[in-house]
């Protein structure tokens, strides 16, 4: 990229000579993927209201960065390019991934991006559980991260036996991603109707992660099979995509590939639309590993797991664990009327366990989240705290 498409301001040695507001603090977001720059979203509008700071973002390179451009200029904040970013200096920087990082010079915020660290892959005899692993947590023996967000207490001792030189830099924040789903559930009626779904009307939302070990990576004939069957008994059917599958596919060809699905009335939820009014939405999930099936059972949707062969399996005792667990495997063959009730009959029992594995601070990520930024930028908390906002209705069809 040639210099003369740099910014030059409100970052760079000549920035004071043209700022409106001096003084401020410097804020990178570091956005790899459009899923990690909507979690990093949310913590940037934790911190963006106060006048002593400068938020900026940037695109950090990524197998799935497709979307991500798109997705910044949809956020109206400045972005800097990514090889200016590497060559300048912040007070702190936020990031949901890992890419990358070791070029950054500024004090580090790491957090995951989907249900914890629920992921785990073999190394010789091991299970090493991903994202707490020194691999990606150090470069040339040293620490990236200048705080490591966890959402649990039991994430210390996996990090204190996979990466015992980052553990003073935990910080136990819970999940921002369940509160904000939490926050959301009086609002389902809104979202209900945004969805096209009537008052009395039942919704089966179909969540698929991304890979060939997804639901929708090893069948092309589950939901046209679930349209077929439900659709005589008033069901409303709402398809779920990870937005990786959306943008390494692209947009178009996504719903080109489902528009039969489409004709036969299924709700395909874009990716910029906030998944979560989805399930909160809900009466029924059926899912496969990601995330999303987790966030459901952890506020008592009955779900339906999509049984899949697995190269990285769940962590143990994390939630993705024990939704795999205990959580009813969808039948082939058997109607799917009698799998639902079951499936109802096991909801309380996996809200209790699921949300208790998830995170140990509920209700209080922001607030934590947030206390870690300001000591990172060693300036004064201010005094006035946002209570944990409902995700926004659907503002249009868009299915």
């Amino acid at each position: 990229m040639a210099y003369a498409e740099w910014s030059q301001v409100p970052i760079g040695i000549d920035a004071e000579k043209w700022v409106t507001r001096a003084g401020c603090r410097s804020v990178l977001a570091v956005v790899h993927t459009v899923t990690s720059g909507q979690r990093l979203l949310e913590a940037v509008e934790l911190i963006e209201s106060d006048a002593r700071l400068q938020i900026v973002f940037t695109q950090a390179p990524d197998v799935f960065s497709n979307g991500v451009e798109d997705f910044l200029r949809s956020t109206g904040g400045l972005v800097l390019p990514w090889e200016q970013v590497v060559r300048e200096r912040f007070d702190l920087a936020l990031a949901a991934s890992y890419g990358g990082l070791s070029q950054v010079h500024a004090p580090i915020v790491v957090m995951p991006h989907g249900a914890g660290f629920g992921k785990s892959f073999a190394v010789a005899d091991e299970q090493v559980v991903y994202g707490l692993d020194a691999q990606r947590l150090t470069h040339n023996g040293k620490v990236i991260a200048s705080a490591l967000v966890l959402s649990h207490t039991d994430q210390l001792a996996v990090l204190r036996r996979q990466c015992p030189e980052a553990v003073d830099r935990a910080v136990v924040a819970g999940d921002q991603c369940y509160d904000r789903v939490v926050a959301s559930l009086p609002h389902r009626p809104a979202y209900r109707a945004a969805l096209g779904v009537e008052p009395e009307g039942k919704l089966l939302v179909v969540s698929s992660t991304w890979g060939r070990e997804s639901l929708l990576g090893r069948s092309t004939e589950l939901l046209p099979e679930i349209l077929a069957e439900l659709a005589p008994l008033g069901y409303s059917v709402a398809a779920l995509l990870h937005p990786a599958v959306w943008f390494a596919h692209g947009p178009r060809q996504i719903r080109a590939w489902l528009a039969d699905c489409r004709d036969a009335g299924l709700i395909l939820v874009e990716p910029e639309v906030d998944w979560r009014a989805a399930i909160v939405a809900a009466d029924q999930v059926i899912a496969d590993h990601g995330s999303v099936g987790v966030y459901s059972a952890a506020i008592g949707r009955p779900v339906l797991l999509v049984e899949t062969p697995l190269r990285a399996l769940p962590t143990a005792d994390s939630a993705q664990d024990l939704l795999r667990e205990r959580a009813p495997r969808l039948v082939e063959g058997v109607p799917l009327a009698a799998q639902f009730q079951a499936a109802a009959s096991n909801a309380e029992r996996l809200l209790v366990s699921i949300s208790a594995a998830l995170t140990s601070c509920p209700g209080r990520s922001s607030a934590e989240l947030r206390r870690a930024i300001y000591r990172l930028l060693e300036v004064p908390q201010p005094g006035k705290h946002r209570a944990v906002m409902p995700v926004s209705a659907p503002s249009r069809r868009t299915w």
